[in-house]
């Protein structure tokens, strides 16, 4: 299978006589078995990246490659890619299996070879006991999984996937989870999962690239994007809760950086920090590295809001002199509305540049 290979991609549109930048020079490689996973917000360009890659939209600038292949300016029947929508877009009075052959029907497929290949991916999809059935007689997992095997049957170069689940309650997004990874898996073709869901990303990806008004953030393992984020977009995105953000200073005593988050100081060993002493940066912390202290001098000042209750863990809010604070508290934390400290772990602070919000240590 040849890898992809996204190479200066650009794509403007024009609105009432005005260029909108949908995507601005972006460059991925998916290697041959990967499975990438485009996440951002709404309108940020994902969507429209994969488009290009699937031969629906023409970039304006930049390739695409695909192995050694220049598919650029290529249609989408020559590309030889697997698309999954958000719309399944079964066709209701045909059956599952019919459903499933009918691309392998018009492309000249024996009948027998269509049998023989729809079965194979209906075993591997768990969905052998409903190949006689209708579309209507199906629950929106099993309609889905129907739509995968359409794709599958064709045994793509490439799988492309545009919020398959996103109409998908959270239970049934858990269940087909791991049936597309074992999809793809057993496909061993590179794939381009588009999703604005940070949960999908982050459970099924080899890599995330994260993408925002049209620009890569950053591409890494799931565990480096939650960890080692390189903007502070990246931060605020990823993770749920997300990070908290605090206003900080950099400041010089006797050679060792401190970090001032209001009244309270802080030594950072960090690498970077050269030339920042006396600016003003954004300084960033997942909400399970605040500890709320009965004390309200112990710590920041903080005044309970409210708790949301979640079996294992609670999500509490305060109110702070740098806005509302969520924190991640024990399953039996009741704060009742009094006056707390919040107390940072400084170790797992991390510090972004105000204005780009590019990280700085």
């Amino acid at each position: 299978m040849p890898d992809i290979k996204i190479q200066n991609l650009t794509k403007v549109y024009e609105e009432s006589g005005n260029e909108i930048v949908a995507v601005d020079d972006v460059n991925l490689t998916i290697a041959d078995g990967e499975f990438v996973t485009l996440v951002g917000p709404s309108g940020c360009g994902k969507t429209t990246t994969l488009r290009c890659v699937a031969g629906l939209n023409k970039p304006t600038s930049g390739k695409i490659v695909f192995g050694d292949r220049d598919v650029t300016d290529k249609p989408v029947q020559e590309r030889n890619i697997a698309l999954l929508f958000q719309d399944i877009a079964l066709y209701p009075h045909m059956s599952v299996q019919e459903n499933m052959a009918y691309g392998l029907k018009i492309v000249g497929f024996s009948r027998e070879e269509r049998i023989a290949r729809v079965e194979e991916a209906a075993e591997l999809l768990q969905i052998t006991d409903q190949l006689e059935k209708m579309p209507a007689d199906l629950s929106g997992g099993q309609q889905q999984r129907v739509a995968l095997g359409r794709s599958l049957v064709r045994d793509p170069e490439v799988f492309l996937f545009d919020e398959p689940m996103s109409d998908l309650d959270a239970k049934l997004k858990a269940e087909l989870r791991p049936v597309i990874e074992k999809v793809t898996d057993e496909i061993g073709c590179p794939t381009l999962y588009v999703t604005h869901d940070q949960e999908e990303a982050m459970t099924m990806s080899d890599r995330v690239a994260v993408i925002n008004d049209g620009e890569l953030e950053q591409v890494a393992p799931p565990k480096e994007i939650y960890d080692e984020p390189e903007t502070a977009f990246v931060s605020q995105f990823i993770g749920q809760p997300s990070t908290q953000f605090f206003d900080g200073r950099v400041t010089s005593v006797n050679g060792t950086a401190e970090l001032a988050i209001g009244d309270y100081r802080y030594q950072v060993a960090r690498d970077g920090l050269e030339g920042w002493d006396g600016d003003e940066i954004r300084v960033g912390l997942r909400p399970q590295y605040i500890t709320v202290s009965e004390d309200p001098e112990a710590g920041i000042p903080a005044t309970h809001l409210l708790d949301e209750p979640l079996g294992d863990a609670t999500h509490s809010f305060f109110e702070t002199e740098f806005g509302e604070i969520v924190v991640v508290t024990d399953p039996d934390f009741e704060g009742g509305g009094d006056e707390y400290g919040l107390v940072l772990q400084p170790e797992y602070t991390r510090l972004f540049d105000v204005r780009s919000g590019v990280r700085i240590g």
